[in-house]
């Protein structure tokens, strides 16, 4: 213990007793500075701390998710299998124009005119037509009585030619007399089957110029709304020139529906009868019942969709030719799923679903897929779950599978959140 000891004293530092310390300015300015350095980096330090160690609270928004059977059309919004955009078209609309170069002289419609099928729209310039349709009208009169003396010559050339032939018989007169009675009466029933000939190309002379009389009156080939209205009076029209636009365009209001561009990656989810609901971007808050018409059967390359139309079920004047629209998809019972084969077969399912708002879903890597993701607060802290997405609408995302009604979602930044993020919630 004693050897112990003595080595403990030979460690030991003999230091001088205290006093006062006297610092030049320079060292005063460098303590000062240290003294800085060291409460920055303790401030870091907590920060550091308070974000790593412990998980700064992000602050969200939250939303909770709404349990849904139907939306305002009554089409149950759990079916919603996708949807496009796309724009109304008319299936039957005309640009009415003039058969041939003509003068306009009056225009009877204005544009918004609801028309009937045959309604005079407006008169073309017809005095040449009208003075062609006379002349050929004189030239039937003309031939009327070309007729009508061949006729009587053929009549009175009968009873020379009766009596010179039953005079032959009994040899009163010669072979030559009888032979030239028989030529003037083959000429005069010749002259009457020419006659009827000429006049019957002239009745069809009519006929061509009272078609051409009829082309200065312009008709509605069916019944409709004028959309637009080109011509005024005095201008030229001409069906060669088709850039003019004609005299007016007739849309049939009846026959209004949707034509919609679907990506291949989804066509296998549309088909014929399959009911939808349209929604017009005038509109956002009226959704219209539709159903599927036809899929063209073919693709477009360049966009790599499938051309769908789709009808309306509901007529209303607020639809209107090249008006903006989303068509909603939704899902469908096949026939074979039902026993009976009835028509409850083809309903529409009405599985529960929920609808949260759009900016609280974080889309998928693949689209096409039809998933996402939302982050489901739990307490102060979220976790990530993987939905299947509906349809998007006017009322928000509807959310077909993975969430479930009541349970509230964050909004707030994606790239900050991941699952065990903790959050604050803010109004």
């Amino acid at each position: 213990m004693d050897e112990k000891a003595a080595l403990l004293e030979q460690l030991r530092i003999d230091r001088p007793p205290p006093g006062p310390v006297r610092t030049s300015g320079g060292a005063r300015r460098a303590l000062i500075a240290l003294g800085v350095a060291i409460v920055v980096l303790a401030a870091a330090a907590a920060t550091w701390y308070r974000q790593v160690a412990r998980g700064e609270a992000i602050p969200v928004h939250a939303a909770s998710a709404q349990a849904v059977q139907s939306n305002a059309a009554g089409a149950p919004v759990a079916g919603s299998l996708l949807d496009a955009s796309g724009y109304v078209v008319a299936l039957r609309e005309a640009t009415v124009s003039a058969k041939s170069i003509y003068k306009v002289d009056e225009v009877l419609v204005q544009e918004g005119d609801q028309v009937r099928q045959d309604q005079v729209i407006a008169r073309l310039d017809d005095t040449n037509t009208r003075a062609a349709l006379e002349q050929a009208q004189a030239q039937v009169s003309q031939l009327q009585a070309a007729l009508a003396a061949a006729k009587l010559a053929a009549a009175d050339a009968q009873p020379t030619y009766q009596r010179d032939r039953a005079q032959l018989a009994e040899g009163l007169i010669s072979q030559d007399a009888f032979d030239a009675t028989k030529a003037s009466y083959d000429a005069a029933q010749s002259a009457v089957a020419v006659a009827e000939q000429n006049l019957a190309v002239a009745r069809a002379s009519v006929v061509v110029a009272q078609r051409y009389e009829d082309d200065t009156v312009i008709r509605a080939p069916f019944a409709g709304m004028v959309t637009v209205k080109n011509a005024q009076p005095g201008e030229i029209v001409s069906p060669q020139f088709s850039g003019g636009g004609g005299i007016a365009q007739i849309v049939d209001m009846d026959s209004l529906e949707v034509d919609v561009d679907v990506s291949e990656n989804f066509i296998s989810r549309v088909h014929p009868k399959q009911p939808a609901t349209i929604t017009l971007d005038a509109y956002p808050d009226w959704h219209i019942p539709a159903e599927v018409i036809a899929i063209i059967p073919t693709a477009d390359r360049s966009k790599a969709t499938v051309q769908v139309r789709v009808g309306f079920k509901q007529r209303d004047a607020r639809v209107l030719p090249e008006m903006g629209a989303r068509v909603s998809f939704l899902e469908q019972a096949p026939v074979g799923d039902s026993p009976s084969g009835t028509a409850a077969a083809t309903a529409t399912t009405a599985t529960p679903t929920v609808m949260v708002p759009p900016e609280a879903v974080q889309a998928g890597a693949d689209p096409s897929a039809g998933s996402g993701a939302v982050f489901v607060l739990d307490g102060n802290t979220v976790s990530r779950r993987v939905v299947r997405l509906g349809v998007r609408t006017a009322d928000g995302q509807a959310i077909l599978s993975g969430l479930d009604p009541g349970e509230r979602v964050a909004i707030g930044d994606f790239s900050k959140l991941h699952d065990g993020a903790r959050v604050r919630v803010t109004q």
